[in-house]
């Protein structure tokens, strides 16, 4: 089920460095404009499984105003990943009726965290939600971390360096844009493997 060679137990970042590289090499599509979502979110309600995440701006000194709002929504299946930047595109109807969909099943970790990042944006009733610390865990994998997720259960390793960018920036980055991206893809491809 997952790599016995990689035990959670003796998982070192030193044996993650040795993975290969994980890359998304499906479509990357950036979600700007309400129109634009509305389209997104019909062609995702078709699909079973979603791989789900979030990004927020990171706070690095401590506000009165506290944390920043959730800049980034992904949602991706298995040939594209959708970003969702939501001081453009805003937070339509039709995209809190997704999150509440029971039948689609969005898959991320820590999802908890996420959702009420997002119930800042639109209040919605979360339906549907997989949390793959939760799985991970029942399962004897301690590990907690995405990347060590990947690790343990596709052999491959996720780069994290632009975790801590800047996710309200007007333009994001080629290096942004795959590192979301991947994000919410590997959470369906960890859940899909786990399934088997």
């Amino acid at each position: 089920m997952f790599d016995a060679s990689l035990s959670p137990d003796v998982l070192s970042p030193e044996a993650i460095e040795q993975l290969p590289l994980a890359v998304f090499t499906g479509e990357i599509v950036e979600v700007k404009c309400p129109r634009v979502a509305e389209e997104a979110v019909r062609e995702l309600s078709r699909e079973s499984i979603l791989g789900f995440d979030t990004e927020t701006r990171p706070n690095f000194v401590s506000t009165p105003a506290g944390r920043h709002k959730t800049a980034l929504l992904q949602l991706a299946s298995g040939r594209k990943s959708f970003l969702f930047r939501l001081a453009y595109c805003g937070f339509p109807a039709a995209l809190a009726e997704l999150l509440g969909n029971p039948h689609v099943v969005k898959v991320g970790a820590a999802v908890k965290e996420d959702i009420n990042g997002l119930q800042a944006h639109h209040r919605f009733r979360p339906l549907g939600f997989v949390d793959l610390q939760v799985i991970t865990e029942s399962m004897g994998i301690k590990e907690k971390s995405l990347r060590k997720m990947a690790a343990i259960v596709l052999g491959i390793r996720l780069s994290k360096g632009q975790q801590l960018s800047n996710w309200e920036n007007r333009e994001l980055s080629p290096a942004q844009r795959q590192y979301a991206a991947l994000d919410a893809w590997v959470c369906r491809e960890i859940y899909l493997k786990l399934k088997k």
